[in-house]
């Protein structure tokens, strides 16, 4: 992709009540594996056209961390990448939102974060940076599914992964 012209990921929502209407704005009618297919293909077809940086995609099930979809967008990612995914898939499944609105809610600040919900060293375990999006499912309670992104800017994790949800709930 040397001489691609590369199609930039619109920037996330940064207010609280924008980024939670994403959210509401991305409920799936339902959720299966052929689901995670379609959009993790989507997304890394995506993030190609957006960056010749590499990045991962990672979807899995909530309840027993199935893992559905995984991928590489080009060489260069590292084991650094899945841990990252790891950490931003936690995060979504403890507080049950987008790490991009936890982000936003602490402006930022992993230490108020951490002390908010008495991490200690278990804080590590958890990432506030925007790439981790929870899978919901209209009429389910809960969340089923979470899907992340690393390896652009958190911005970009984030909203590429709403991006790519608007779309693919617009051609159902």
């Amino acid at each position: 992709m040397s001489q691609t012209e590369y199609v930039q990921i619109r920037s996330p929502p940064a207010t609280l009540e924008a980024i939670a209407a994403e959210e509401q704005r991305c409920i799936f009618p339902h959720f299966t594996a052929d689901t995670a297919w379609e959009l993790g293909t989507r997304l890394r077809a995506r993030l190609q056209k957006a960056s010749s940086k590499p990045a991962v995609v990672n979807i899995t099930l909530a309840a027993h961390a199935q893992l559905l979809f995984h991928c590489t967008t080009a060489r260069g990612t590292t084991p650094d990448n899945d841990t990252w995914v790891a950490r931003k898939r936690a995060a979504v499944l403890r507080w049950g939102t987008s790490t991009w609105f936890l982000r936003n809610k602490f402006a930022g600040n992993e230490d108020a974060f951490a002390a908010k919900f008495m991490l200690g060293d278990r804080a590590g375990e958890y990432a506030i940076h925007g790439g981790g999006f929870p899978v919901r499912v209209k009429d389910v309670e809960g969340i089923v599914g979470v899907i992340v992104v690393s390896g652009l800017t958190m911005q970009e994790d984030h909203e590429v992964i709403v991006e790519v949800i608007e779309e693919y709930l617009a051609s159902l």
